[in-house]
């Protein structure tokens, strides 16, 4: 029943509104959805990897996705070198967030991933849509980066629905 498949904390946003606010909800809208699509199960179900050829799993994702708040929102827009990457080291492995993941702490994870919406969303109150930062040397507008944000989490729900549906059977939301 669809009702069933409704969650008050997750709500698209109208379909006229100011640029900013559009693109602020769909950014929400898209973090809660990864939020939802890992709840309610046993941290062995969000650690697997269901499919064999694949490093996804939900925990990861999660991580995954902290990493990629923090790059954007602070090393990006706000310039901030003091913003190491909190998993991810490129020189040992290009997905540590995604793996290895036996001695990765749920709670301690989504707290992370947590913490740093909240700090990009902090950062992305102080800024315009067209104030830049800098990214590989080229200029990158707040604009930009939510647009992206949105294609990105967009993108990894996608396979969020893909893996929980193989890990417990769930579908939608």
């Amino acid at each position: 029943m669809v009702d069933e498949l409704v969650d008050a904390r997750r709500t698209e946003p109208a379909f006229v509104l100011p640029e900013r606010e559009m693109l602020e909800g769909w950014l929400e809208f898209h973090r809660t959805t990864l939020l939802i699509k890992c709840e309610g199960l046993r941290d062995d179900d969000r650690k697997a990897r269901p499919v064999p050829t694949s490093l996804l799993s939900l925990h990861g994702l999660v991580r995954h996705m902290a990493e990629v708040e923090r790059n954007w929102f602070q090393r990006v827009l706000s310039q901030d070198v003091t913003a190491v990457p909190i998993w991810f080291d490129p020189t040992v492995d290009d997905d540590r967030e995604l793996v290895p993941l036996d001695d990765a702490d749920w709670e301690t994870d989504l707290s992370v991933w947590t913490a740093e919406c909240e700090t990009s969303r902090r950062i992305a109150r102080r800024h315009e849509l067209d104030d830049v930062g800098v990214r590989h040397g080229e200029p990158c507008s707040l604009r930009w980066i939510y647009v992206h944000m949105v294609e990105e989490y967009a993108r990894h729900n996608g396979h969020a629905d893909l893996l929980r549906e193989l890990v417990d059977g769930n579908v939608g939301w």
